[in-house]
């Protein structure tokens, strides 16, 4: 454990934490929504520092960074948690279950990440690394000390404060846009589409920036909203590169999955307002 950053000391020993837009109130012997971050007698704690359920050396591709150092690998890993509660989670057992985890110290972590000739960094992934950010932080800080890259797969829900604390440090990253309209991300997410909105547009300023939407026929793969989506990243940058992903049942949804057609019909209207669009899961 180690005293989270961002939050603040209510009364009767509640305190409210700021790492997010949720804001938990969190009461004393109790976590917020994402389970990691926990209030021990009036101060708030992270539970997951140095809790690592996997680590993996991957092909940067599959973060998915299709245009960020081609060819490379990179060292990946992750804990357990999440501020989301999308119903269709592809990695449910670690972000909302409670799976068995490690303990790696942030050396090791370094170390691992230079064992490979082909590894240029570090890459917080699996669960969102956001949650356990003050991990991610001291990582990223010393990984960028040992010449490292960071790279980071996230859902773009976090404030505006902490998130700039931590691009200091990052190199890539790939955001989820799950959609484009906010009653998906309150309705299916458990979220709000502006604080991710502003964690794009402010990213981009700052570092390499990919996108994912996971399509999902009926809920978001609405072809003016995608539309509207398309347009919206290129008045940021007509270079970000967008992975229009395919949905297969998970975790708490059933549908069927996304028909290919409405992802290559979608590939299209992207393609017409953005340089670099590509198909996942397909």
């Amino acid at each position: 454990m180690k005293e989270a950053l961002y939050y603040e000391k209510k009364e009767a020993l509640k305190v409210k934490c700021l790492l997010c837009p949720k804001y938990c109130v969190i009461s004393n012997g109790n976590t917020g929504l994402c389970r990691v971050r926990k209030n021990i007698d009036g101060a708030l704690y992270a539970l997951s520092y140095g809790k690592i359920t996997g680590y993996h050396l991957d092909p940067i591709e599959k973060k998915p960074l299709n245009n960020y150092k081609k060819g490379s690998m990179v060292f990946s890993f992750g804990s357990y948690g999440c501020n989301l509660t999308c119903k269709y989670c592809q990695n449910h057992e670690i972000a909302h279950g409670n799976p068995r985890t490690i303990d790696l110290s942030i050396d090791n972590i370094i170390k691992k990440a230079k064992e490979d000739p082909r590894s240029i960094g570090i890459a917080y992934t699996y669960n969102e690394p956001l949650i356990n950010y003050e991990f991610t932080l001291a990582c990223a800080k010393k990984a960028k000390e040992e010449g490292l890259d960071n790279i980071l797969v996230t859902n773009g829900y976090i404030n505006e404060e902490p998130l700039k604390e931590l691009l200091k440090y990052i190199d890539a990253m790939n955001i989820d846009l799950k959609a484009f309209n906010n009653d998906f991300y309150k309705d299916i997410c458990g979220g709000t589409i502006e604080s991710v909105k502003k964690s794009i547009v402010l990213s981009a300023k700052e570092a390499h920036v990919e996108i994912t939407c996971l399509v999902i026929d009926g809920l978001n793969s609405n072809q003016d909203e995608i539309l509207e989506m398309v347009k919206w990243i290129a008045s940021i940058d007509k270079d970000i590169s967008l992975h229009l992903a395919r949905y297969f049942p998970r975790y708490k949804m059933t549908r069927s999955p996304t028909n290919v057609d409405t992802l290559f019909n979608l590939y299209k209207i992207a393609k017409r307002y953005l340089n670099n669009v590509y198909l996942g899961n397909v």
